[in-house]
């Protein structure tokens, strides 16, 4: 639909005056008000993410219970405990943030005549619309099915955080795939040294369980710590190397024509983990400052 009042241009899939009707529009993920937590029910990624913190949990229970309060070290027992305690508090932490922060989610409902007159946009400017939410899309902005909104430098919607990994928490999601894929790590090292102790000495002196029971449960940890170790140092090395590049997976995926700036590696990396460089990048506590970074050719 174009507004023949105004000298810029409006552009969407379809030209019915119907989709700019709110009605018409499908529900937004449910929020608790304005101010409210983001969550968003999808029983995939609900189930996806109780998962996760069901296997991080596994795996504190065996390195806390079948190797190190058996261990005759007691500083061995401390050290490798308080890491391993530490790198699980803050894989949760970071995942907890990923789902529970708002993506980046432009407003429902905003694609009306006198909302886009109030942009004071530049004379020929396209707006581009998205008749799924009757949203305005600013650059780099896609629509997600499952979030049911467009996010704004969605890189992708990944189940296991039960969220979309967009401009707002795409470092909360990168801290989770680096602290399992340490975590993971961690627990391999520390299942080859207790199957090295346990062959060398009686397996009854090595484990507070029977041989068996400490095999099993030493054996999925192991199998849950490779398929893990794996997949997040994958995935970490692609979240970074889509950072440095200034380039979101979909954007990757679909090819898209670059029509933003194209910023530095440093200067893309200080835009997610916040300015200036600090060890707050490190820490699923501390909310990044994007700084004057504005990525779109107008605000939403």
């Amino acid at each position: 639909m174009k507004n023949s009042a105004s000298s810029h241009r409006t552009r969407d899939i379809d030209y019915r005056a119907g989709y700019l009707r709110p009605e018409h529009c499908a529900p937004p993920p449910p929020r608790a008000g304005s101010g409210g937590m983001w969550f968003i029910r999808d029983g995939c990624g609900i189930t996806c993410g109780v998962i996760t913190w069901m296997l991080v949990l596994y795996a504190q229970f065996v390195v806390a219970f079948v190797m190190l309060l058996p261990a005759r070290n007691l500083l061995y027992s401390l050290v490798n405990g308080a890491l391993f305690n530490s790198l699980a508090v803050l894989a949760l932490a970071s995942h907890a943030r990923a789902m529970c922060t708002d993506p980046g989610a432009v407003p429902k409902g905003n694609a009306t005549k006198e909302f886009i007159e109030s942009l004071q946009l530049k004379p020929g400017q396209v707006v581009y619309k998205c008749p799924k939410c009757c949203s305005i899309k600013p650059d780099r902005a896609h629509h997600c099915s499952v979030c049911k909104r467009c996010i704004k430098k969605m890189d992708h919607h990944c189940p296991w955080v039960n969220n979309c990994v967009g401009e707002n928490n795409q470092k909360y999601f990168v801290l989770f795939t680096m602290y399992i894929a340490l975590i993971s790590l961690h627990a391999l090292l520390l299942v080859a040294f207790h199957f090295l102790l346990c062959y060398e000495s009686d397996w009854t002196k090595c484990s507070n369980f029977s041989p068996p029971a400490t095999v099993i449960f030493l054996i999925l940890l192991c199998f849950e710590g490779l398929l893990f170790l794996l997949f997040t140092s994958v995935m970490f090395g692609t979240q970074v190397h889509s950072i440095c590049s200034d380039e979101t997976g979909i954007e990757q995926l679909k090819k898209e024509e670059r029509r933003w700036a194209k910023r530095s590696r440093w200067m893309s990396l200080k835009v997610v983990f916040g300015h200036p460089f600090s060890i707050s990048w490190l820490s699923p506590f501390a909310t990044p400052d994007h700084g004057k970074a504005d990525a779109y050719q107008y605000i939403v």
